[in-house]
């Protein structure tokens, strides 16, 4: 069965947080990121009106946080529930974004952790490196017309 998007609500602001830090953990801990100021930093930009809850059977299995920033959708945030990873759920929950993105005739961007392997379903999907930063590689990929279609 596809995966489908809800709007979020208030109330989901519990689960959005643990399935973010249980996906950030490592990477947290290997960039000794305090634990503090990363609650605090996830309270601040959590945004409902830019969540949208990822569901399939009516169940949620994962979130995404997006908006348009420089006339491109970005994608900030998009966490799938760890016992549900590598099912390819995150490769479709990414088309139909890109397909989003191109009926709107808007590149899509993102940042990425470096050491993150999600770098690899991206570049897949047709993403390419603009730049980097200490910790992140940041991303692009321009609309096509066959991706409006999806």
């Amino acid at each position: 069965m596809p995966v489908m998007f809800r709007p979020a609500a208030a109330e989901d602001f519990d689960y959005c947080r643990r399935l973010y830090f249980a996906g950030m953990e490592r990477i947290n801990r290997v960039l000794k990121l305090d634990p503090d100021v990363q609650a605090a930093s996830f309270r601040r930009q959590w945004d409902a009106a830019q969540v949208r809850i990822i569901t399939r059977n009516g169940a949620d299995i994962g979130w995404l946080q997006s908006m348009t920033r420089d006339g491109a959708l970005f994608l900030g945030q998009l966490f799938v529930e760890p016992s549900l990873q590598r099912r390819g759920i995150g490769t479709e929950v990414m088309r139909r974004l890109i397909g989003e993105a191109a009926r709107g005739r808007q590149a899509m961007t993102l940042g990425v952790v470096k050491t993150n392997p999600a770098k690899r379903l991206y570049e897949r999907l047709g993403f390419r490196v603009t730049h980097e930063d200490d910790r992140k590689f940041y991303m692009r990929r321009e609309p096509d017309t066959a991706d409006a279609l999806d």
